[in-house]
């Protein structure tokens, strides 16, 4: 099987344990090719620990989750230097973390104080950490994919934005449809009636990460035409210069993307046209990937809180504002 084909057969696994959020699924396959972290943001019981772990069961990888907790230390993420005796003499071994796997569910990370978080960042920029002055490095397929939950406030601790920066898209999980939602319950059922007969699972196509990585150097390929990259540019800069382009805009935006922002919206958007079987990026791919991209990067003014405006609002009224190459 090709890459294209694992991938295919990736998503489509994936759906068929997680039901009625194809979007979900779409980004999480556009971060692992992108070989970017995944911010996840939505109310409790809509999935998305679910699907992670269903990502992690369909590839041939090691997948670790990590609780957050307020009382949490950086050592319980990063590992620690263990004393041991041998040959009659104390040495010290590190003991690595479970920041140590290819899958990395960080469950609800706002819960986590700045020591740990800071941790975490270096793991996830540098795909490395340092413990008693020794660099471990991450191994070759590393993805986070963090989890949040937009309404319980209390107990949390706000992400910086220099971490939110690090994280390639931000993932809003919506309810599914009712339709979709019978399947979710006819889903469970079966679940619960196969684990009560002790019934062996449906044998599935566990994906190798050679598929990945091959997949990923086919994504280099993509062309990407300079109309395109100065549409990136231009979207990018009307968060930096609203005022440039309207009036309206300048009151909502207080600080705009990074030049990070413009890179991972280039290299989202070559994965997006790779996933649709183009050898070209498309304006129509750099507007399926804009909002997961700039939302966490955006930091709106009072007035845009004080009226109601949310990241994506703003960025439907960029895409407006902001001329498509033909």
């Amino acid at each position: 099987m090709n890459a294209k084909e694992a991938m295919t057969t990736l998503q489509t696994q994936m759906q068929q344990s997680i039901i009625g959020q194809r979007d979900l699924i779409r980004q999480m396959i556009v971060g692992l090719l992108a070989n970017g972290h995944l911010l996840l943001e939505s109310l409790p019981g809509l999935a998305k620990t679910r699907a992670v772990k269903s990502m992690a069961k369909n590839l041939d990888t090691q997948m670790r989750r990590i609780q957050f907790t307020p009382d949490l230390l950086p050592s319980d993420i990063t590992g620690t230097e263990v004393l041991h005796q041998q040959d009659g003499q104390n040495i010290f071994q590190f003991q690595p973390g479970p920041i140590f796997g290819n899958v990395i569910l960080a469950d609800e990370i706002n819960r986590a104080p700045a020591k740990v978080q800071a941790a975490l960042l270096e793991a996830m920029e540098e795909r490395q950490i340092t413990v008693a002055g020794t660099t471990h490095a991450m191994p070759e397929l590393f993805i986070v994919m963090a989890t949040q939950n937009p309404i319980e406030q209390e107990g949390t601790y706000p992400l910086p934005e220099a971490q939110l920066d690090r994280f390639l898209l931000k993932v809003l999980v919506d309810y599914p449809d009712k339709d979709s939602e019978i399947q979710v319950l006819e889903l469970v059922r079966s679940e619960e009636v196969a684990a009560s007969a002790k019934a062996a699972e449906a044998q599935t196509t566990r994906i190798e990460p050679a598929s990945v990585f091959e997949a990923r150097g086919e994504i280099h390929g993509i062309h990407v035409a300079p109309a395109i990259e100065q549409y990136i540019m231009a979207l990018v800069d009307a968060t930096r210069h609203p005022a440039n382009y309207d009036k309206t805009l300048a009151t909502w935006i207080q600080i705009g993307a990074s030049p990070r922002g413009g890179i991972a919206l280039e290299r989202t958007s070559r994965v997006n046209a790779w996933l649709e079987g183009r050898a070209h990026v498309t304006p129509d791919d750099v507007r399926a990937m804009v909002h997961p991209v700039l939302r966490h990067r955006l930091i709106l003014s009072y007035d845009a809180s004080a009226e109601g405006i949310h990241a994506d609002q703003v960025i439907d009224k960029i895409l407006e504002l902001v001329a498509v190459p033909a």
